[in-house]
């Protein structure tokens, strides 16, 4: 069990809002960026499933954008300005998945922020773990 709560502290996400780096050299910026980072091994965490979702008006998810990261931990090109909206926002990371191509038996299903976009400029903050997400998940949430 032990191994287990240490696999959760491992795996950090970050999701940036507003503004992120291109992903290539003479790319416009993305609005919506997501990095993963596996601590357990000190490197980008590659091929992670991401999915994002929209809060709908009735308050069920409507799928917004998905993809994989990287070999650099990193998904760009997820939403465009014009699309993404001031509105809240879930992203789900496919941590199952992750860590059993790695041979390693995974704890928990995936891991979720939820958080809202919109044109002020908050102090980054860590956000709060939803009832999915297990309260030691490293995630956390930046405008930059």
């Amino acid at each position: 069990m032990a191994s287990h709560r240490l696999l959760l502290l491992c795996l950090a996400g970050l999701v940036f809002v507003s503004e992120a780096d291109p992903a290539g050299p003479g790319e416009s910026k993305c609005p919506l960026m997501v990095k993963v980072l596996d601590a357990v091994r000190g490197s980008p965490a590659v091929n992670v499933a991401v999915k994002v979702f929209k809060r709908a008006a009735d308050e069920t998810w409507e799928p917004f954008a998905s993809g994989k990261t990287s070999e650099s931990g990193e998904l760009h090109r997820l939403t465009t300005d014009e699309a993404f909206v001031e509105a809240v926002y879930k992203v789900e990371l496919d941590t199952k998945s992750y860590w059993k191509a790695l041979g390693i038996t995974p704890f928990h299903e995936y891991a979720e922020v939820v958080f809202t976009a919109n044109d002020a400029a908050p102090t980054p903050t860590p956000p709060r773990p939803s009832s999915a997400t297990p309260r030691n998940e490293g995630l956390f949430f930046q405008r930059i």
